[in-house]
């Protein structure tokens, strides 16, 4: 390739980046003088690219939005970038595409890569291999995941067409039906999306499963957003907080960054005991915790506890001590050497 010609196709990878490039900008970055860089830019106008001449004090050229670009000019790392985003996103549950899109738009971009860099990337994807099991698809429609974000951007209302969950799945929603919601943020969590934000139909705070909208509309007006938490700590703190078969209270000793940093906030909320509790550890110097968990069973807590390795003391259920007293048994008979109870 020319010179000339591999300078045209350089500059305009570099209009593809997004934004206002100066003249002097590209003559720099194209080893060029400013008035070759205009030329440049004829020749892209001239092949029907539309070039956009930006005046001022910042001005210089831009490609016109919106324009879809062919061909696809993507450096080796960038290719790579884009089609693991792709097959990842499938992976996780979390791209938010319907259908078959994922797959199509990674075959549309391995379709215009050169021959060479093509059977590269797909050596990569055939030897690729992944350590966890697939996540279910709990991916929003492109039809509600744009409206609600642009909703949350601009600080607008959405009125939502919603179907609740038939437990406590995190989602707070309070059943399902017609939403107006005023809508804080979004938030990708374990491959689900979510938004959290005021619902008026309740006048309180709301954390919403996208996969369960199945109309969303933005309104007209504008609101303000409280202050406080921000949006991942609403969803997490939400997530903790619904409502489950049981729910339980447990004190750790401990402070609560400690104890935090072996439960994530989507399954215990933490807060200092205010000196409750201290028992015959008082005077020690270190103090206690509550630490509240929502859960469909039990079985599976008194490992989760006995892994914080600190001194615990069950507030309630009753239940959840019966099971705690049997581990500690097993562990007794293990540590023996005695065989198995029935």
């Amino acid at each position: 390739m020319s010179r000339p010609v591999s300078r045209v196709l350089t500059l305009l990878e570099l209009l593809q980046s997004g934004g206002v490039r100066t003249v002097a900008e590209l003559a720099d970055r194209l080893g060029v003088g400013e008035r070759t860089v205009r030329r440049y830019v004829d020749h892209l106008v001239d092949l029907d690219v539309p070039v956009e001449s930006v005046r001022g004090r910042y001005g210089g050229y831009r490609l016109a939005p919106g324009h879809r670009m062919p061909p696809l000019m993507l450096t080796d790392d960038e290719a790579l970038a884009v089609l693991l985003g792709l097959v990842a996103g499938r992976r996780t549950g979390i791209t938010a595409a319907a259908g078959t899109a994922g797959e199509t738009a990674a075959a549309k971009v391995r379709r215009v890569l050169p021959e060479r860099l093509r059977h590269r990337l797909d050596a990569v994807l055939d030897s690729l291999t992944f350590t966890t099991a697939p996540t279910g698809s709990a991916a929003p429609e492109a039809a509600v995941l744009l409206p609600v974000a642009d909703a949350v951007r601009h600080h607008r209302p959405l009125a939502i067409r919603y179907t609740g969950g038939s437990g406590g799945s995190g989602s707070g929603s309070g059943g399902s039906g017609e939403r107006t919601v005023y809508p804080y943020g979004l938030v990708a969590h374990a491959g689900r999306w979510y938004v959290t934000g005021r619902d008026l139909s309740v006048g309180a705070d709301r954390t919403f499963r996208l996969d369960r909208i199945h109309g969303a509309r933005v309104l007209p007006g504008t609101f303000e957003p409280p202050p406080g938490p921000g949006p991942a700590e609403r969803v997490l703190t939400a997530l903790a907080t619904a409502p489950y078969r049981h729910e339980v209270t447990v004190r750790v000793r401990g402070t609560a960054e400690e104890i935090r940093a072996r439960l994530p906030r989507s399954v215990a909320v933490v807060a200092a005991a205010d000196g409750e509790g201290q028992g015959e550890g008082k005077g020690e110097g270190e103090g206690w915790c509550r630490v509240e968990i929502r859960a469909e069973r039990l079985d599976w807590l008194p490992g989760l506890l006995a892994s914080l390795d600190r001194p615990f003391v069950v507030e309630r259920p009753d239940e959840l001590r019966g099971l705690v007293a049997d581990l500690a048994d097993r562990l007794m008979d293990a540590a023996r050497g005695t065989p198995p109870r029935d």
